[in-house]
């Protein structure tokens, strides 16, 4: 058990995720941003999901150098680590700061049952807590037919435990828009001593939603990343209750 910054628990829903989209759009350093509205897709629940897996080396994070080094590991599949004891165990979690246009500000996140609303200020919920790297991950949804009512969202994950370990896990976020392609975010960086990532801002810039792609590492918790981006929330110590395998 660790304990990080946290700011109560709620009840888990499930929502529409969407229309599946079949092509994707992918946020780099050179190509970091893009307009939801512009695509048509500022409207339904816009769906964000955090899905990562841990491996034994850093093949899948820098495919394109370990190739060149070791040419035949093409031929096999990745190792992947089990959730043992005798490994590191790391828990990424998946949350959200939110900012309203009235000026209400606060957190989405596992880590004290922060769990949102969906129809209601904030407009942003946290669906399930995914401690172990399943297939599924974690999963926000966001409201978008309150659009208006949003001014910015800042959707970042961390690791809750006591083990600083980015560089062992190959994690992507990924927004699934209401219409349109996905948006995918991978966060393959390396940056072993971090304990959270600044991932994407969704943004409304004069009506108009703007999806940038930040992937800004920091050696802190929520708290820090609060003080990177402004937010001006006051945190504390939070816990999560022991997971049950």
């Amino acid at each position: 058990m660790g304990f990080f910054d946290g700011l109560r628990r709620g009840q888990e829903s499930d929502f529409d995720s969407g229309n599946a989209a079949t092509n994707s759009i992918e946020l780099t350093k050179r190509h970091g941003q893009v307009s939801l509205t512009k695509q048509g897709a500022a409207t339904g629940h816009l769906r964000i999901n955090l899905a990562w897996r841990m491996r034994t080396s850093d093949f899948g994070g820098s495919q394109r150098e370990s190739l060149l080094r070791h040419p035949f590991r093409a031929l096999k599949p990745p190792e992947v680590l089990g959730h043992s004891q005798s490994m590191v165990n790391v828990d990424l979690d998946l949350g959200c700061l939110y900012e309203l246009q009235d000026g209400t500000k606060g957190v989405v996140q596992p880590l004290g049952g922060y769990l949102g609303e969906i129809n209601g200020a904030p407009y942003v919920k946290l669906s399930g807590d995914d401690r172990f790297g399943s297939a599924s991950g974690e999963t926000i949804y966001v409201n978008l037919d309150h659009r208006d009512a949003i001014k910015r969202l800042l959707v970042f994950v961390y690791i809750y435990d006591q083990t600083p370990a980015f560089d062992r896990t190959h994690a992507i976020v990924t927004l699934y828009p209401s219409n349109g392609p996905r948006i995918e975010i991978g966060l393959d960086e390396r940056h072993p001593q971090a304990r959270s990532c600044a991932v994407v801002m969704i943004e409304n810039v004069k009506g108009e939603l703007i999806v940038r792609r930040e992937v800004k590492f920091v050696y802190g918790f929520q708290a820090e990343l609060d003080r990177l981006y402004g937010w001006g929330l006051q945190w504390g110590r939070g816990y999560k209750a022991k997971a049950e395998r």
